[in-house]
């Protein structure tokens, strides 16, 4: 088993994605030409750039699309932790090149997470009278675990009243409601003014309406409240292409993941040619994961536990020899928590030296493309998961997935042994939040190698999905009067 410990994996969000193959695809029919301009948020800093990128001509309608996140993507445990006074909004002087690009403006103002949720209140409440009357706003929430909290005086120095945002209709946090002082949330605030709100899966989204102290406000406005699965940069994670690999491969022809696996067990040590029987038939199981309690951490340790018994009481099974954990997670390679950094760097101590296990607590994008590549199972134990790329990526390299039920896991991966669904089974499932449940996920994968080529067929990138966003685009675009 491999433990890889991880940040989110480069994600393909709507404003990621539009400058890949899913222009041509997905929007030739929607788009003349498209503008988009990137907030990169940094502490103390909040400002755009402006690019443009050429869409194929179409008759029917000339979108504009602007779109607003957090710096690459990163948001981890370190950045959502940010304070509001780390932060500082676009003037309305700053956001007046929107309304000049070719003398037109934007339909669409896409923002993401709560670093960007006071934007759809900036606009409605002030932008919205000064110059831009044209845009409409999509929210995206990637994680509902992670709030915003800000008192009324910290959104009033962007040039609101505060104060009136303090009232359970806008933006006031519930729980917070008789303490001194009540807070707000820029989250709560962007689900009650933007035109559309999505996250990242369907099953996410029933999940938040049954759940969370936000379900009644997202119950309050379900009718534009979306679930749309994230998809995968097919370019980035394609094993025919990856120029990480010692060796590609594809589902037609597997036998460069035979290579891949071996250079990956002879780099870290774990003795190939040792194992008992056909190397070929013993999984090697990989996860790549952050070091928060989100992804299920005790779940991890008793699978590295759980695999390692099993190779010292039985030194003979064929079923399970490797398991690799490696963290995700951009340098410094620290998890949030001191605590589980030392209780894995005690695991990695322990384990290293061996045969079966190696923990590795660093970052490494190449080495990632590595192990998807060598991995025969990819383990997500998540206990809550809103989509979750690991299990794509992992099927895309000839992985097969064993997750718990949650999230968008529940949305991408189907167990072999559900007969109601045989043909999307793709994996190993399990529901309960307990080591007994992972343990009994991990004795069934007797047929992983009869699914590889099936599960590197599916189609995991946004051709799936991609065209739901413009869906909602179009339902919320400002008609020309």
């Amino acid at each position: 088993m491999i433990l890889q410990s991880c940040s989110p994996q480069p994600t393909s969000t709507p404003a990621n994605c539009f400058s890949d193959s899913f222009l041509v695809l997905h929007l030739k029919k929607n788009f003349k030409s498209c503008y988009f301009y990137n907030f990169k948020k940094r502490p103390k800093i909040l400002k755009h750039e402006m690019h443009s990128l050429y869409c194929p001509k179409s008759l029917s309608s000339n979108f504009k699309i602007q779109a607003l996140e957090t710096d690459a993507g990163k948001l981890d445990d370190t950045t959502t932790k940010l304070e509001y006074d780390d932060l500082t909004w676009p003037s309305p002087t700053e956001m007046a090149p929107i309304a000049k690009v070719s003398s037109t403006q934007p339909d669409i103002i896409h923002v993401h997470e709560w670093q960007t949720g006071g934007l759809p209140l900036l606009y409605w409440d002030m932008y919205h009278y000064l110059s831009l009357k044209k845009p409409r706003i999509v929210l995206t929430i990637h994680n509902m675990e992670h709030y915003g909290e800000c008192r009324a005086e910290q959104l009033s120095k962007c040039g609101l009243d505060g104060s009136i945002y303090a009232t359970e209709e806008k933006a006031v946090d519930e729980r917070t409601i008789g303490h001194n002082p009540e807070r707000l949330s820029l989250l709560k605030g962007g689900i009650v003014y933007s035109n559309a709100v999505v996250t990242v899966s369907p099953t996410y989204l029933k999940e938040t309406l049954c759940s969370g102290w936000l379900a009644g406000t997202l119950i309050r406005h379900r009718d534009k409240y979306f679930g749309i699965l994230n998809g995968i940069d097919t370019a980035i994670w394609n094993p025919a292409t990856d120029a990480f690999l010692p060796a590609k491969f594809d589902a037609n022809n597997v036998e460069g993941k035979k290579i891949c696996k071996l250079f990956v067990q002879r780099g870290l040590g774990l003795a190939p040619e040792g194992l008992p029987g056909d190397p070929d038939k013993v999984p090697l199981v990989v996860c790549i994961t952050r070091l928060v309690a989100q992804k299920g951490l005790h779940l991890i340790t008793n699978a590295i536990r759980y695999v390692e018994a099993l190779c010292v009481s039985s030194p003979g099974n064929e079923h399970w020899a490797n398991e690799i954990l490696t963290e995700n997670s951009q340098p410094p390679s620290t998890a949030p928590d001191a605590r589980v950094g030392r209780e894995f760097e005690g695991l990695a101590q322990l384990h290293n030296q061996g045969s079966s296990l190696r923990i590795l607590l660093t970052y490494s994008e190449e080495l990632s493309h590595m192990l998807y590549a060598a991995a025969n199972i990819v383990l997500v134990p998540s206990i809550y998961e809103p989509c979750g790329l690991a299990q794509m990526i992992g099927m895309r390299y000839g992985a097969v997935p064993v997750v718990r039920k949650t999230g968008g896991l529940a949305d991408t991966v189907f167990d072999m042994d559900d007969k109601s669904q045989p043909e999307m089974a793709n994996g190993f499932v399990f529901e309960g939040i307990d080591e007994g449940s992972l343990n009994w996920a991990l004795d069934q994968p007797n047929e992983w190698m009869g699914i590889v080529k099936k599960v590197m067929q599916m189609d995991n990138s946004w051709n799936n999905t991609a065209g739901k966003y413009i869906d909602i685009y179009s339902s919320v675009r400002a008609r020309d009067q």
